[in-house]
């Protein structure tokens, strides 16, 4: 697959969407789709691991990468959003795989327009467990400045600055070298000042963070046909804190919420399982393509 893809701008009413396309019609179609504060190219080495004959897009949800940042950041805007960028795209019977929050968006896409989809690669969507989004009364900070992540580093010097804070600091220190190199080359853009700024604002990501609880998925889920994999590493255990990820949030009976569901856990890895292992879930994606 190339390595370098094509660019383009979609118009949805409120918002600007980046989207980047490898490949031409005709072939196989992917959509890819990040997790919270990530961008499109985080899966520049899924992509390289695919057929180059297949058409495969990765999507800048709202507030993300190359996308506007325009308000709301809830979990129904990003699934709606996603639903318009499948119908933009055209897509029919494309592998839907989302990272995170990602997955959670490819589930709302597909439970509204199953149509797009012939098979689904949930990379440890973060969907919590059914008592969780019932019991939930929200998130202990009361405002998106108080929560940890809105006051994260933003503005770097030059993108070897990011590369070098980061590479030895968890979780970076366990992801494939050159995830790492794709998530901060095109992680960052210029600064209204001078230097470069983080492509997801941290407010945004905080934001995303707080709003979590805003669409309980499960009665879509029930409804959904299109197979589905689910991959996760271990649960966290009850002592977890709430931005740990070196275990899964994901519930881990979500697989067989699904009509057809495969359940699919990873001991070895983290939350971050495409930036550890992305040849493992190019394995997944490819799998999904040959199913019938």
């Amino acid at each position: 697959m190339p390595a370098s893809p094509k660019q383009m701008t979609l118009n949805l009413p409120d918002v600007d969407l980046s989207v980047f396309e490898w490949g031409a019609p005709g072939g196989q179609q992917v959509l890819l789709v990040h997790a919270t504060g990530f961008h499109a190219r985080c899966w520049d080495q899924v992509v390289a691991g695919l057929p180059e004959d297949w058409h495969i897009f990765a999507v800048d949800m709202r507030g993300h990468g190359r996308s506007g940042n325009v308000p709301p950041y809830s979990w129904p805007q990003f699934g709606n959003d996603l639903l318009q960028v499948c119908a933009m795209l055209d897509l029919q019977d494309a592998i839907g795989v989302g990272h995170s929050m990602g997955g959670h968006c490819v589930v709302h896409a597909c439970g509204h327009q199953a149509k797009h989809f012939k098979h689904l690669v949930l990379v440890d969507p973060v969907i919590l467990s059914p008592e969780a989004f019932k019991n939930s009364t929200k998130h202990q900070f009361d405002s998106v400045a108080e929560h940890p992540v809105a006051r994260r580093r933003s503005h770097f010097a030059t993108v070897a600055d990011m590369h070098s804070r980061y590479a030895e600091r968890a979780p970076y220190v366990t992801w494939d070298p050159q995830v790492f190199t794709d998530y901060c080359e095109y992680g960052l853009l210029p600064s209204a000042n001078q230097g470069l700024e983080l492509a997801c604002p941290p407010e945004v990501e905080a934001s995303v963070y707080m709003a979590e609880f805003d669409e309980n998925i499960y009665p879509l889920i029930s409804t959904i046909s299109t197979p589905v994999v689910v991959l996760r590493a271990n649960p966290r255990d009850e002592t977890s804190q709430e931005m740990d990820f070196s275990a899964s949030p994901t519930w881990p009976e979500l697989a067989h919420q699904f009509q057809h569901g495969q359940d699919v856990l990873l001991p070895e890895l983290t939350h971050f399982i495409a930036m550890q292992d992305p040849g493992l879930v190019v394995d997944f994606i490819k799998a999904g393509a040959a199913a019938n």
